[in-house]
């Protein structure tokens, strides 16, 4: 089968498209998929740069990719909720990348009748990263207040739709053509963070979610009701400003089984929340697919069609 590979870590140039032999069922638990599209990440890239050795080692060589849709061709002997033909999402953290993956069932869920093989897959990380964020571990109930920092990303404009379909209280920072994005998707309130500075109009809020990372962490602090939350995806927060101003500030790794994913695909499937694909690429285009990610910027996702 066709597959990226890189061999060495590196820049986008050390990408190449290999022939590797499709993957094989090796537990009753597992589902093979026939890959339609995988989604990119922000991950991606920063494996392949060698920055997650320590946090995540991978082996070289490396397919990349965290999530796929497509179809299944074939599943394990202990399988009962899904059969081949089924059209499905699926979580991998690797080898997405490829014309057919292997995929654990609990990390597998039905694909939405209503959205495209595209779509679905810009979904997986992003719903279970938002439902971690908002619920898991932010365990917000109706009316409370979040900022959402970096809200017109993939995993942002996400979690501003589950948010507000879950009745909290949004405000979203964002910049550019993301501003109206925002907008449109529902939040309460929206901050040019260009223009604008956040902390002079942001006070006790339960939660900021930050999903950019970067300088300007260290003031999202200053926007929290003490004993508040500031729960990032994007960076260590500072254990000593936590001190200071009184609040749990944490990196958080995502919940991205199957389970976590329901609440949001449910709203998906109402027409509740709508999945955004910035761009598409050819599998043979992941070299520039991830330059394209990596250079910032980009609101909603990013896709590579696989078949």
């Amino acid at each position: 089968m066709k597959a990226i590979q890189y061999k060495a870590f590196g820049n986008s140039d050390v990408i190449e498209v290999v022939g590797i032999p499709t993957p094989e069922i090796k537990n009753e638990n597992g589902v093979l998929i026939k890959v339609k599209a995988a989604s990119v990440n922000p991950l991606d890239f920063k494996i392949r740069l060698g920055y997650m050795q320590k946090m995540r080692p991978v082996q070289l060589p490396y397919t990349p990719g965290l999530d796929v849709s497509g179809i299944i061709t074939a599943i394990g002997t202990e399988i009962t909720n899904f059969k081949v033909g089924d059209e499905v999402i699926a979580v991998t953290m690797g080898n997405a990348y490829a014309e057919f993956v292997v995929a654990n069932e609990n990390f597998v869920t039905l694909k939405p009748s209503n959205v495209s093989f595209e779509e679905a897959t810009s979904l997986a990380v992003n719903l279970g990263t938002a439902q971690t964020i908002l619920f898991t571990e932010g365990k917000l109930t109706k009316g409370q207040k979040v900022l959402i920092q970096g809200a017109a990303g993939s995993v942002g404009a996400t979690m501003v739709q589950l948010a507000k379909n879950n009745d909290l209280y949004v405000i979203a920072t964002a910049s550019g053509k993301g501003v109206e994005l925002v907008k449109s998707l529902g939040a309460d309130e929206v901050i040019d963070y260009k223009t604008q500075d956040v902390s002079l109009l942001v006070k006790d809020v339960d939660l900021v979610a930050d999903c950019a990372g970067g300088d300007s962490q260290a003031k999202l602090f200053e926007l929290l009701k003490s004993g508040g939350k500031l729960l990032s995806i994007a960076g260590m927060p500072s254990p000593e400003l936590a001190a200071k101003f009184n609040v749990d500030a944490r990196f958080i790794s995502s919940d991205l089984s199957a389970k976590s994913l329901e609440n949001g695909l449910s709203l998906v499937s109402e027409g509740k929340l709508k999945p955004i694909v910035s761009k598409t690429f050819k599998l043979e285009e992941a070299a520039q697919a991830q330059d394209f990610v990596s250079g910032g910027g980009v609101n909603g996702k990013v896709v590579l069609i696989v078949g």
